[in-house]
């Protein structure tokens, strides 16, 4: 059965919220234990903590998981707190907002992929990354017929 047009704008919608609302809170949950915690025991992370290496800085600003937590929150967490309210709002950028978030998502994930060796979570991750993107590019493309 075909799903009429504002109903699919109203399930592509609360799709997108579900994305914002799941990466945001992940976001949030994943930063806090890092900041609980900047060695990273608490959340297994500590055997991964030598891989920041790689980055620029990583002698000053790498030390432990506290400024990735930060990161985590502001980038992540954040972004998609203000597509879920933009959403909510019913705001004219709410549709662009959780593409963005996706992409933004895939752009983070794809620095893990540099840092890390391969591991189930960050491809998971990319995976439901690539999915909020394509939802919110639907509810931009459908949105502005």
């Amino acid at each position: 059965m075909m799903l009429s047009y504002k109903k699919t704008i109203k399930r592509l919608r609360n799709i997108q919220l579900f994305w914002g609302l799941f990466q945001g809170i992940g976001a949030f949950c994943g930063s806090f234990a890092m900041i609980k915690d900047p060695t990273g025991a608490t959340v297994g992370l500590v055997e991964m903590l030598p891989n920041f290496q790689k980055l620029p800085f990583a002698e000053i600003l790498f030390q432990d998981y506290l400024l990735p937590g930060i990161a985590l929150a502001l980038i992540i967490g954040l972004s998609n707190t203000i597509s879920v309210i933009l959403l909510l709002r019913r705001n004219y950028y709410a549709v662009l907002s959780g593409m963005i978030c996706g992409i933004i998502l895939m752009l983070w994930i794809a620095i893990q992929f540099y840092i890390f060796p391969f591991n189930f979570m960050s491809t998971l991750y990319f995976v439901l990354a690539v999915l909020q993107t394509l939802n919110g590019l639907f509810y931009f493309k459908l949105k502005n017929l």
